[in-house]
Formats: C-alpha cells, structure tokens, sequence
C-alpha cells in the first residue's frame, strides 16, 4: 500500500470514528504481535519448568 493511500485511510476513519477509536485500533493492530509472541514466550516457559520440575521428581 502507498504511503499516500495510508494516510488517506488514517484520515478517513479518522472523520468516521473519530480520533480514539482509530488510534485505539491502530495500537490494537501494532501490539497484537508483540502480545502474541509473549504469550509463546510464556508458554515456552511453562514447558520447561515442567520439564525442570519433572525431572527434580525422577531424581527424589
């Protein structure tokens, strides 16, 4: 997409919804993948204090 077409967009729903709604989905849209990849993170911690607590308890 062209910058120019962008910001015609920005511009646009900017009059139609007004300025926090649209700055609000644009953070929404912008963070979601940032969220998303802290959610694997985190899952990917969980498994291995799983597998850490796992095998401390084979050791005992």
């Amino acid at each position: 997409m062209e910058e120019s077409s962008i910001i015609s967009l920005i511009t646009t729903s900017i009059s139609n919804f007004g300025f926090p709604i649209v700055i609000t989905g644009f953070l929404l849209l912008r963070f979601e993948k940032k969220i998303e990849s802290l959610n694997n993170t985190i899952m990917d911690l969980i498994q291995v204090i799983r597998s850490e607590v796992g095998k401390k308890n084979d050791r005992a």
